[in-house]
């Protein structure tokens, strides 16, 4: 993994703390079954602030186009070894993936949950037909995946001139569509299960259960990934 680190200005957060007596009221709960709330650290507002930004690089190790496979990549080491060698105290870090056919969760990363995730995914969202996947299944087709018809907007058609595509040029609108990836259903995943995750940080740690980690879920692999990871808060 290749890390590409920013420091942004510095930016001075500022934490306000009410007593507990509120938070209760708004989760009342039988007398008998009360939530217990436990204050167990806070900036100092003389501590200070901290505002970095990375990029995390997650190579593939294929070659070749992008055929939909499903993995799940653990990020969790990797934003544990930023955050100590940041000197964050206290504050969050947030994660975002950079692409339309990723997602980032969070949840226990163990190979055979692994196996029922992809399972699941391609059960409710299954490729199209068209698609180069192994799993690809007869009769499921998506309008996303009508390549022939891209781009389908005056406003789409200048999306792809922004990003470096002549599409003017008949030659070129063909490479355009040649190189495009028959993945819709990757697109729906994305969407289901989200792009960023917050996670906050007290005594320098990662406030995550014993079981939890930070994941990417690659839903059109394989490719070469980057994972934004900002850091915000107090040394």
């Amino acid at each position: 993994m290749k890390i590409f680190h920013t420091l942004a200005r510095s930016l001075l957060v500022g934490a306000a703390f009410g007593g507990s007596k509120g938070i209760v009221a708004a989760f009342a709960t039988p007398s008998n079954n009360q939530p217990k709330i436990t204050k167990t650290s806070h900036a100092d507002v003389t501590s200070t602030p901290i505002c970095s930004y990375f990029e995390l690089q997650i190579p593939t190790t294929m070659e070749g186009p992008p055929s939909q496979r499903i993995s799940v990549e653990d990020l969790t080491p990797t934003i544990k070894s930023i955050l100590m060698d940041s000197g964050m105290k206290n504050g969050s870090v947030n994660v975002i993936s950079r692409h339309t056919t990723t997602a980032l969760t969070i949840n226990e990363r163990e190979s055979r949950l692994a196996q029922d995730m992809e399972k699941y995914f391609l059960e409710l969202a299954p490729p199209d037909e068209r698609s180069s996947a192994d799993t690809a299944q007869e009769g499921t087709r998506y309008f996303h995946n009508d390549i022939d018809k891209r781009p389908d907007s005056a406003e789409e058609a200048q999306r792809c001139r922004e990003n470096g595509w002549d599409i003017d040029d008949p030659d070129e609108l063909q490479k355009w569509r040649d190189q495009e990836p028959i993945n819709a259903h990757s697109h729906l995943l994305s969407m289901l299960l989200g792009s960023s995750e917050t996670i906050p940080v007290v005594d320098g740690t990662l406030v995550i259960g014993q079981w939890q980690s930070i994941l990417m879920v690659d839903l059109d692999g394989p490719r070469t990934r980057t994972v934004g990871i900002q850091l915000i808060g107090y040394k």
